[in-house]
């Protein structure tokens, strides 16, 4: 049973509320496979997705499943929200709530947007990115996906590589896999990590990728988030490429059973 209403941070969930959403997900996956892509489990109910930041995967998945799940859409952001005339946030959602919406799905470049949604209605809520704060529900399609190819979480080897300091999937996924029972690694230039990195979850830290992927069940990469960077973080992308790119080279270096990740864009 989930009895959670809002999804704002992957640490709401533990690990039996992580399954069961996985569970859940394999169970509506069949209806990709069907003629007519459509279920009534949300009908009736209105979803608000408050994208207020750029996003093409993230917003179209949810608006793809609000549809097959039979609810309401409504789309109250980018430049045909009142925010673009200097609405504040809450202003905006004080005013959606009154329009009775039963859920907002919350896109923002502010860490903790979604918490003060939260706030200020009635409404479900969950994080579609906020930040560099988290990513649950990216964390989650990566957990389905691992969980899918390898079956279980327990004692798996994750590797994941590039830019760690700027990345909201790792402020959600890195917890998430270490509490499923993932060992984590986190490969990476000093440069491109967290002042913090043990605050993740992660089990180790190394500047290394060619020592680390033989031991790696899966390889997660990471672009580099450029848009937040204030300072260059090495001396040029191609430097980089040169140290963290995965190759064919390296990608004969992995074992042969091991997938590769990325959350894209790349």
């Amino acid at each position: 049973m989930f009895a959670h209403k809002h999804l704002l941070s992957i640490d709401d969930l533990s690990p039996e509320d992580i399954m069961t959403v996985l569970k859940q997900a394999r169970t509506f996956e069949e209806i990709n496979e069907r003629p007519i892509k459509k279920v009534p489990a949300l009908r009736g109910k209105t979803v608000c997705n408050l994208f207020l930041e750029p996003s093409t995967r993230t917003r179209g998945s949810f608006e793809l499943a609000e549809k097959r799940l039979s609810c309401d859409s409504l789309n109250a952001g980018g430049s045909t929200s009142s925010t673009v005339k200097g609405e504040s946030l809450v202003d905006t959602v004080r005013t959606l709530d009154s329009m009775k919406v039963d859920m907002f799905i919350v896109r923002h470049k502010c860490a903790g947007a979604p918490y003060i949604v939260s706030q200020n209605t009635n409404a479900a809520v969950i994080d579609a990115g906020d930040g560099k704060h988290q990513h649950p529900t990216q964390a989650l399609l990566d957990l389905y996906t691992i969980w899918k190819e390898k079956g279980s979480f327990e004692g798996l080897r994750v590797g994941i590589v590039g830019d760690i300091a700027h990345s909201r999937v790792c402020g959600s996924l890195v917890p998430a896999l270490h509490r499923m029972g993932a060992h984590v690694t986190l490969i990476a230039p000093a440069t491109l990590l967290p002042a913090r990195p043990d605050v993740l979850g992660a089990d180790a830290v190394t500047p290394y990728l060619d020592e680390a992927l033989p031991d790696l069940d899966v390889v997660y990469m990471l672009r580099i988030q450029m848009e937040r960077l204030e300072s260059a973080p090495f001396p040029s992308l191609r430097e980089y490429n040169l140290l963290y790119g995965l190759t064919r080279e390296r990608e004969r270096l992995m074992k042969e059973d091991a997938i590769i990740c990325h959350p894209v864009p790349i």
